[in-house]
């Protein structure tokens, strides 16, 4: 599934404070033999959103209004650590998560997020608990790519930072792919125009048609 272009984002953010949570309590093992991409967003959080019974947990943060279809996650230290599973990242998107902010990220999934459309924010420990604090009241916040800043209810603005290719992959909803063919198109070019003439017969069908 191609990435959504994400440039400006805004909407209410729900808080999961705590540290380490990692993508066995963000996507659970036993569904990993799930092997379709679409309707995953169905088990993110699945363990802490559902009782025994299957039964939605009031508790939960994201079974409470104005939570429930909250676009971004404000989380603790180290958010998406342990296994490198990506339906992690895939079930955030089935649920309609579309940014993370956090103090810190494990490695692996940070890099997950970037390719599949998703923005992870690193901003410093104090002004996350600040962010935490104020979100049980209801905290809106308007994420802007373009300008890398996150503006909380228009009082403050905060500046992250990401690497220049992957702001250039997310603004155009870039995958993989698409991505190195927009860094290397120039090589990809002369190469295949040397190929050409020093193994044609390479080509021989595509000439013929």
């Amino acid at each position: 599934m191609k990435p959504q272009p994400f440039k400006t984002l805004f909407g209410t953010a729900a808080p999961l404070e705590q540290d380490n949570i990692d993508t066995d309590i963000i996507f659970p093992a036993r569904f990993l033999l799930i092997t379709a991409r679409e309707g995953l967003g169905r088990y993110a959080f699945h363990d802490r959103r559902f009782e025994s019974d299957d039964q939605e947990n009031p508790d939960f943060i994201l079974n409470q209004q104005p939570f429930r279809e909250a676009p971004i996650l404000l989380a603790g230290a180290n958010f998406g650590s342990g296994s490198s599973r990506e339906q992690a990242v895939w079930a955030l998107l089935g649920f309609g998560i579309r940014s993370i902010i956090a103090p810190s990220f494990g490695e692996i999934f940070q890099a997950n997020c970037l390719r599949n459309g998703i923005l992870p924010i690193t901003l410093p420990d104090h002004i996350v608990r600040q962010l935490l604090g104020r979100a049980l009241s209801g905290l809106n916040l308007t994420i802007d790519l373009e300008s890398q800043t996150v503006a909380v209810d228009d009082e403050s603005r905060f500046d992250f930072d990401i690497p220049p290719e992957r702001k250039l992959a997310l603004i155009n909803g870039w995958d993989e792919t698409a991505q190195i063919l927009n860094q290397k198109a120039n090589e990809i070019t002369a190469f295949e125009a040397r190929q050409r003439q020093e193994q044609p017969w390479l080509y021989e069908r595509e000439i013929d048609q």
